[in-house]
Formats: C-alpha cells, structure tokens, sequence
C-alpha cells in the first residue's frame, strides 16, 4: 500500500518504475521525476490501463476514489475508459450548445409563425439583453440566479414590461433546449413571480432629461425609415399627440422661413368631441423652434413634394403607421419604458420643473396650454388658445436647447440605415438643400 510519504521519497531512476497500491492501482515513476497514476483492469477479455492524472495534482486520496468509480462501472458491465471518453465528448457539446447558439436556433426555427417586424424585435432583445451576459455559456449549466441577473439588469433601466417579455422568450429557448436533450430543465421558468410587478393607469414616460435624450438618441441610432426618425425628433419637440404627428400635412406650417414659425393643428385633427372639432379658433398653435424647423428641412426633399409630412411607405397619401414609432422605441431596448405618447408627460415634467425655478408667472398654466390641455375652470368655447403666443415661444425655444444638446443634426438622420442590414429606404434618399433654399408659402385649406 502507498502512502504520501513513500511517494513524496521517490527519486528518478534511469528507467520508469511502479510504485504499486491495492486493486492494480499504481503510481509510474518517470525519469524525468514525473509520477502518473494509472490503473489496470480487465474488460471484455482483454487487458486495458487507465491514466487517472499527475501526481500531486492528483492526491493519492483522489487517485483510489477515482479507482473505485471506475470499479464500480465494471461491476454494472461498463468499460471506465469509454464511460470516460463519453463523458469528455458530452461535456464539450455542452460547452458547444451556448445559450446564444441555441437560442438562435430556437428562434430560426420560430420566426416562421410571427411578423417579420416581431421576429426582428424578438431576436435583437436577446441580443442586446441576454447574448451579452449568459450567451456563451452552457445552458445546460444556467441556474436561476444566473438568468434573474440578466432580467434585474432591464429591470434596473426601467424596463419592466421588457424584462417580462424577455423572461418569457428565455423560458421558450430553454423548452427548445429540452425537447432537443441538451438541457433538463427551465431555470426561467418561475421567475416572472420575482420581477416587478408591471405599473398601472398612466403610459410609461421617461422624465428626466438625460435619460430622455439617451433614449432618443439610441432610437435614432437604430435601423427605420429616414421619416421615422425624424417623427420621432419632431415629436420630441413639440410634444403633441403622435397622431397629430402622423397626420401633419404642409400646409398646416406658416412663416417656416421667418422668425416665428407656425405650426396651426386645425381644430378637426385635436382631441376632443364633435363640439371641439367644429370650434372656431380651436386650432392648437405650436410655435417653433429653430431645430424644428431644422426637421422640416431635413424631411422637405423627402415628402415635400406631397400633401403629408409623414406618409405611409406603402401609400403616398396615407399617414405613415400608427405603430411606426413605437416600434422604433420598442427595438431601441424601450418597451414598457416610454411610449410615444410619453413625450408629453417629459415635457410637462421637466419644463414644471424648470419653470419652478427659473419661470416667469403663469408659465405652468403656459405648458399646459402648449400640451392643448383646457383648464378644468374654463369652457371649452371661450378657451383662449392663442393666449401667451410670445411666451409659448420662449418656452418652446428653453426646451429644445435643452433637448437636442446633446444630439446630431437632423440631416444625420436621413442617412442612417433604414434595414438591419444596412440598406437604405426603397426611396433614394434626396441630396441635401441648398443654404438659401426657401420653403414655398401653402396655405391651410378652408
């Protein structure tokens, strides 16, 4: 029998000798000084060995346990070293099936039965959420806590909604996963019950300033329709309803080349009932500043040449979708957390508190006038919209200095990939304007 101490006192010799233990355990001394373990054993009629490791990497405590496993496979009919073999060839095929690699096998195998719009929105979730924090490793080696990681990271933006969706899609690849034998179970299965709950009543907004602008700039960075981006931007500005955005039409913008541009939303296209959109003088006044105007001339070679700002690619004389931006958030990693809608509630926010500071009187009565809201004491009729116009201005001029600081020029926009694939609207993109370019004078029907 072998002992540390016996094997710690071995010395190379001119030739590798044995040093024996029980049951054909032994360890081969080598000139060199290295000592090996091996075990002989009998299988199937013929004489086998099996190499257990170096010694003192493998102790000589480990070195009889491993003995005894492989002991105890002869015994149920099994030869050790083909056990051993097999077992290295499963764990580099684990090693092989990364949670990324069948994640989008999973997700190829799926996106026959979802919307091409869908289907590009599922798989770049988990490229921008998940491939980066659990894709190269094995799944059949994923735990909870491993994925929970994962889903708290969305969560910590904001993203509530996202992360439920998302949990949802681990849990579809870990079924994938399952019914191809590559993994035992869905450690994401329950996990939807430690997530937080989802908020009620009001459409998610982001209402601070850094984040609103990270935002905006993440969608803009992200593959749409040159008019898509620049919705969005216009949008963002003006804060007005997104179908007031999708409906705009030329002819509702006056003195675009002047000092005080307009934009006059006719009282047909507000919110409101029968009575409000027959009201005269219940068009919504939305005065522009400069980097709206510098929207407009970044989408005029683009649509100009027709009645609507933004038009269906499909239909020239369509309004472009009412999903088009949403979905554009929704790619830049945004669902759950701002919704078109929300740049209303930023602008409110932000501007309140700005004008609580730095305001002059009357101005949060001013923003709610700009958001086209009516106060609670006023009827509808006698409503003064075209109150504070100089003040409106002003304020309209504060908040785009402070939104787009940070944020390209809108002719950047238009010449962003319109496809993942880094191709470009169906439509050629027109050359920029001239510096002396002039919008032509339309004037509003009716």
């Amino acid at each position: 029998m072998l002992s540390d101490a016996k094997i710690r006192a071995a010395k190379a010799r001119d030739k590798a000798y044995k040093l024996t233990d029980s049951h054909r355990l032994y360890l081969l001394v080598k000139p060199n000084g290295s000592k090996l373990w091996k075990w002989n054993y009998a299988y199937d009629g013929k004489q086998k060995t099996m190499a257990f490791g170096i010694y003192p990497m493998v102790s000589l405590v480990n070195a009889r346990a491993k003995r005894d496993d492989a002991r105890a496979l002869l015994d149920e009919g099994k030869d050790p070293s083909v056990v051993k073999k097999l077992r290295i060839e499963a764990n580099l095929e684990a090693g092989r099936n990364t949670f990324e690699r069948v994640a989008r096998e999973w997700h190829e195998n799926a996106k026959a039965q979802w919307a091409a719009i869908h289907a590009d929105d599922v798989l770049r979730s988990l490229e921008r959420d998940v491939f980066p924090l659990i894709g190269d490793l094995p799944i059949s080696e994923l735990t909870a806590p491993k994925i929970l990681e994962a889903l708290k990271s969305i969560e910590d933006r904001g993203a509530i909604e996202t992360a439920k969706r998302v949990r949802q899609r681990i849990s579809a690849v870990f079924v994938h996963a399952i019914a191809k034998g590559i993994a035992e179970k869905d450690p994401a299965e329950k996990l939807g019950a430690v997530l937080k709950p989802l908020r009620k009543g009001r459409q998610p907004a982001i209402t601070d300033l850094g984040r609103l602008r990270q935002m905006i700039n993440d969608a803009e960075e992200d593959y749409a329709r040159p008019i898509t981006r620049l919705a969005l931007r216009l949008l963002a500005l003006t804060a007005v309803r997104p179908n007031e955005i999708r409906g705009a039409r030329w002819e509702e913008f006056e003195n675009l080349n002047d000092a005080e541009p307009l934009w006059r939303i006719p009282a047909a296209r507000m919110k409101g009932d029968v009575e409000r959109k027959n009201e005269i003088g219940g068009d919504h006044l939305v005065p522009l500043a400069r980097q709206s105007v510098e929207v407009l001339r970044a989408l005029w070679p683009l649509t100009g040449s027709g009645a609507l700002l933004f038009p269906s690619n499909r239909h020239g004389h369509r309004p472009m979708s009412e999903n088009a931006i949403g979905y554009l958030l929704n790619r830049a990693g945004y669902h759950g957390h701002h919704v078109p809608h929300g740049f209303r509630a930023a602008f409110s926010t932000i501007m309140n508190e700005w004008a609580e500071r730095n305001g002059k009187k009357h101005d949060r009565q001013i923003i709610d006038l700009m958001l086209a809201h009516v106060p609670k004491e006023k009827v509808e009729g006698a409503y003064n919209r075209a109150a504070y116009l100089e003040r409106r201005r002003e304020l309209a001029v504060i908040w785009a200095d402070k939104l787009i600081a940070t944020l390209p020029p809108p002719t950047v926009l238009v010449h962003r990939p319109a496809k993942k694939t880094g191709e470009f609207s169906r439509r050629r993109v027109p050359a920029e304007l001239p510096d002396d370019f002039r919008f032509p004078q339309v004037t509003l029907a009716g």
